[in-house]
C-alpha cells in the first residue's frame, strides 16, 4: 500500500480560533483555542499554552500553511515563534463566526453594563441603575464595545457618553483624613479642592479631621497628598455611596 505524502510545511488544525495580523503586505496567522484569546487580552488567562493551539506561525490556519522562516525574520525582527505569536495576539484580528461573534457581543455588553450598574448611581436620588436600565442607554447611544479592550476599560470610557440618555454620576466615596501638627491648614487648602461634599471638619488644638465624598477618580490625587504630609492619616469608609448602602458614621 502506497504511503500518503504529507508536505513538512503543512499542519492541520482543528476546532481553532485564528487570530490573523497583516504586516508589510504579508499575512500571518496563529492557531488558538476558542474563548481563549479574549481571555487573554483580558488578563484573565495568564498561561500562553492555555491560547496557543501550538507556538506555531501560519500564513493559513486553515489550509496547515507554516510562514516562511525567512519572511518571519523580516517582517518581525526576530524567528521566536513564540515572541511573534504574542504579538500577533496582541494586535491581531480574531476570526470568528457571526453567531459566536454575535454571542460574544452580547456577553461582553451584559459584563460592561454589569459594571457600570455597580459603579454608578442615578445623582437625582443616590440610586444604583439596574443593569436592564444600562443596556437599554448603550443600545439609545449606539455604543458598540472594542473586543480588544477589557469590560472594565469599556465602561469607564462609556459613562460619560451615556449622560446623553441617561443622568448617570460614579458612586461617591467616603473618605475620613486627619492631621497634626504646623501644616493642618495648608493640608486642607489642598485636599478641600477635590472634595465632592465635606460631611463633618473638626479642628482642636491637636489637629483637623475631616469626613467627605469625592469622585473615585480622585482617590490616587487624595492618597498622594496624605502622603506627602508625615502626620497625617487616610481611610476609606465606603468604597460606593448610594441611598442603598448608606452608611451611619460614628464619630
Amino acid at each position: 500500500m502506497a504511503k500518503i505524502f504529507t508536505p513538512t510545511n503543512q499542519i492541520r488544525l482543528t476546532n481553532v480560533a485564528v487570530v490573523k495580523l497583516k504586516k508589510c503586505g504579508f499575512r500571518f496567522e496563529i492557531a488558538c483555542y476558542k474563548n481563549k484569546v479574549v481571555s487573554w487580552r483580558n488578563k484573565l488567562e495568564k498561561d500562553i499554552d492555555e491560547v496557543l493551539q501550538t507556538h506555531t506561525v501560519f500564513t493559513n490556519v486553515s489550509k496547515g500553511q507554516v510562514a516562511k522562516k525567512e519572511d518571519v525574520l523580516k517582517i518581525f525582527g526576530t524567528d521566536d515563534n513564540t515572541e511573534v505569536c504574542l504579538k500577533i495576539l496582541e494586535k491581531g484580528e480574531l476570526q470568528i463566526s457571526d453567531k459566536e461573534r454575535t454571542a460574544q457581543l452580547q456577553t461582553l455588553l451584559k459584563e460592561i453594563a454589569t459594571i457600570i450598574a455597580d459603579k454608578c448611581v442615578n445623582p437625582e436620588n443616590n440610586r444604583p441603575y439596574p443593569t436592564s436600565i444600562i443596556m437599554k442607554a448603550m443600545k439609545d447611544i449606539h455604543f458598540s464595545p472594542n473586543s480588544n479592550k477589557s469590560a472594565k476599560q469599556s465602561a469607564l470610557e462609556i459613562i460619560p457618553k451615556l449622560k446623553d440618555s441617561i443622568p448617570i454620576e460614579r458612586a461617591q466615596m467616603r473618605i475620613k483624613t486627619s492631621i497634626t501638627g504646623k501644616e493642618t491648614y495648608k493640608f486642607r487648602e489642598k485636599i478641600i479642592k477635590l472634595v465632592k461634599k465635606l460631611e463633618y471638619e473638626n479642628c482642636d488644638a491637636c489637629g483637623i479631621t475631616f469626613i467627605f465624598l469625592i469622585d473615585p477618580g480622585c482617590y490616587r490625587q487624595i492618597e498622594e497628598i496624605c502622603n506627602a504630609f508625615t502626620e497625617c492619616s487616610i481611610e476609606l469608609l465606603n468604597l460606593k455611596e448610594t441611598a442603598q448602602e448608606k452608611e451611619f458614621l460614628n464619630i
